[in-house]
């Protein structure tokens, strides 16, 4: 059986050409070795096996099961053999990206990056670098592919039951779709983990962000201003969160819901507000570069959130601040206005992530046990409820077992731009720039995990637990 390699074109690399079109759907044909017609007649005979098997249950909740994965069968299909035809003006959307983020978590590269001569995102195409074993998953039917979903560990989290599943797999199986497309998939042959990334994952937390939302809109009345509801993401760097930020504002622009992208790399301190912090903080190693706290420019923050809060209405729009962290030999610097990506309004959902969102301050005798360094950093913190977490109104919690995992997890992403021939730190390099986060994980991990984030309402959080690999496990 041929082996369907990796993918890697780059996010948006289809064209309107004719000879483009056909380039890729030759690529994306030959990553699978059902054609449309074997795939159609594989689908037909496990569904009709299933639904005749489940036909003879008399449990109401099988009855029901059946009805909903058999209304969603022809979906399936035609999705299916969408993702080997499908026209190349609809694939993606414009998505805006801070290019200061860290890596992405199974595409190993920044493949989002600035360049002035690029178009207004800020944002230049590049290379994608798949971690994911190339050996592929067997074409899964609809009965396949609901065990699969109801087996995830996300399940209980985010309120899913497995009638919820059954009852809206249409929903999944044109979300998975859309995903397949967004990153370049054939979803004929998702490997194991593309698929748990998709179904076990994105697609749940999406679901989650959707009920907060809703219920968000219903605390306003008919005709008044509803602000769009800001979610948070916490987690370390290079754990994915840039990812699912991605694949999460897709989403809700192919659902017809216009949403804004933030970091809080987006506020740094100018190359000059730098120079100046790290003069009057000499020889504090943590605030010697971007990164902690009090390398922000926490002002601009507010001003920025209290900005986007107020895009209610079509025809208001604003620019968002982007970082470009290649500026001044990888010092960085905050970009140009005129490469700042634009949104209008009237948003639904501003998604904004941070490796640090939600750290409280701790007594300084607990932070200087961990690091004497820490003291000012701690103190620089106070400031952070009132300029970022007081704005955020749903948080997701991406938790780690080991801050250990944030050094590993750099490594590869700058070897695997080295590899591709792009500029990437040195392994030494990669410890020093980890070395001056890691005091801050150790001091305020512990209690954003056991408390949650700094104003956090409990109902409105959702931790989500991950292992090396990146995937979410139960705890």
């Amino acid at each position: 059986m041929p082996i369907a390699q990796p993918n890697r074109f780059a996010f948006g690399s289809f064209s309107s050409s004719s000879s483009t079109e056909r380039e890729t759907l030759k690529n994306m044909a030959a990553l699978t070795t059902l054609t449309p017609c074997q795939a159609t007649s594989h689908f037909n005979i496990r569904i009709s096996h299933y639904y005749n098997q489940k036909q003879n249950q008399n449990q109401n909740f099988y009855i029901n099961q059946t009805k909903s994965i058999h209304k969603a069968k022809s979906s399936l299909l035609s999705f299916a053999f969408s993702s080997l035809c499908a026209k190349s003006t609809s694939i993606i959307p414009s998505t805006h990206f801070s290019t200061s983020g860290s890596s992405s978590s199974w595409l190993q590269d920044n493949t989002m990056n600035l360049d002035a001569s690029s178009s207004g995102s800020g944002l230049r195409e590049g290379p994608i670098y798949s971690v994911f074993p190339a050996k592929p998953a067997e074409v899964s039917s609809v009965q396949d592919l609901y065990e699969f979903i109801c087996s995830g560990p996300l399940m209980d989290k985010v309120g899913l039951t497995a009638e919820k599943v059954a009852e809206s797999i249409d929903k999944w199986l044109f979300y998975g779709s859309k995903l397949c497309r967004l990153f370049q998939l054939n979803e004929l042959y998702l490997t194991v983990p593309e698929k748990a990334r998709f179904y076990h994952y994105y697609i749940p937390v999406f679901l989650w962000c959707e009920d907060q939302i809703s219920e968000h809109r219903s605390k306003f009345k008919d005709g008044e201003e509803i602000p769009p509801l800001v979610i948070g993401f916490s987690a370390p760097q290079g754990c994915g969160k840039t990812t699912l930020v991605f694949a999460l504002d897709y989403l809700f622009r192919i659902t017809n819901r216009k949403s804004a992208t933030l970091s809080i790399d987006d506020f740094y301190l100018t190359a000059e507000g730098q120079a100046k912090l790290r003069e009057e903080n000499p020889g504090n190693a943590l605030l010697e570069l971007r990164g902690n706290a009090g390398s922000h420019d926490l002002p601009f923050s507010v001003e920025t959130l209290t900005a986007l809060t107020k895009l209610t209405k079509e025809g208001r729009r604003m620019k968002l601040p982007r970082y470009d962290k290649s500026a001044y030999r990888g010092k960085g610097d905050r970009a140009d206005p005129s490469v700042w990506p634009e949104v209008e309004g009237p948003l639904t959902v501003i998604l904004y992530e941070g490796w640090m969102l939600g750290f409280k301050p701790l007594p300084a005798e607990v932070v200087k046990a961990v690091d004497p360094q820490l003291e000012t950093v701690n103190k620089n913190l106070e400031a952070y409820y009132d300029a970022w977490d007081k704005f955020i109104k749903a948080w997701i919690v991406i938790k780690i077992q080991d801050p250990s995992c944030v050094y590993r997890w750099r490594l590869q992403a700058e070897v695997a731009m080295r590899e591709a021939g792009k500029p990437g730190m040195s392994d030494e390099e990669v410890e020093d720039f980890v070395s001056r986060y890691l005091p801050a994980y150790k001091a305020y991990l512990p209690t954003l995990y056991s408390e949650g984030p700094n104003g956090s309402d409990p109902n409105h959080l959702l931790v989500i637990e991950i292992d090396e690999g990146r995937n979410p496990i139960l705890f």
